[in-house]
């Protein structure tokens, strides 16, 4: 097989380990997480208090997992971010959570076909000058069938994930040598149900504008 000109970081992070959190171990994220949204700077947004949080497929990478979070509040606003820790043999350690808000939510969407989010959480240095974003994404399908999703980029899959209880999980090199990620969803034949930019397009912007 000759070299490859599309030398870049992929599939780096571990497969989901656990099953989705629950018992004392959702409780001792959920006060990482609630610790972390009592942070974010709203510019004086009334954001309310979260309801229930829907925890995520944990990924590891670089010797820390990331578990994310969603979580609605009583003011119709969407929490977001993640809880992540190391493993030692005393068990997680060195918590560190980030979190943030949206009123942009998927039911006043109904374009939407995927519902993500993302967090670059590194980079990785490849040739000299040219740097990815390591990024974590985590989301919903929001059509029915699918049962894998993938991240590319420049269609390259550089991440997988199986859709666990219609959540699913990914890390994956973005916004390399003009590249960005997209998130795509597949049926159990393997068929593409549905993809997604982690991006609005600057000439969907201009459109509209228009």
């Amino acid at each position: 097989m000759p070299p490859t000109d599309r030398f870049v970081i992929s599939f780096a992070a571990e497969p989901p380990q656990e099953t989705l959190p629950y018992g004392r171990w959702a409780d001792t994220l959920r006060e990482h997480f609630i610790a972390a949204c009592r942070t974010i700077d709203t510019e004086g947004v009334e954001v309310g208090e979260p309801d229930e949080i829907a925890w995520f497929p944990d990924r590891t990478y670089a010797g820390r997992t990331y578990v994310p979070a969603v979580a609605r509040t009583d003011e119709d606003y969407e929490l977001f971010g993640y809880v992540s820790f190391t493993e030692g043999a005393g068990g997680p350690s060195d918590f560190e959570a980030h979190a943030d808000f949206t009123a942009e939510l998927a039911e006043a969407n109904p374009d939407w076909k995927l519902d993500l989010n993302d967090e670059v959480i590194g980079i990785w240095r490849g040739a000299p000058g040219k740097s990815a974003d390591m990024t974590l994404v985590w989301g919903v399908p929001l059509i029915p069938g699918g049962i894998c999703v993938t991240a590319e980029l420049a269609n390259l899959a550089v991440d997988q994930c199986d859709v666990l209880d219609e959540r699913f999980t990914l890390i994956a090199p973005d916004n390399f040598r003009g590249d960005y990620l997209e998130v795509k969803l597949f049926s159990k034949r393997g068929d593409e149900l549905a993809r997604e930019s982690l991006y609005v397009e600057d000439d969907e912007d201009d459109e509209d504008e228009d």
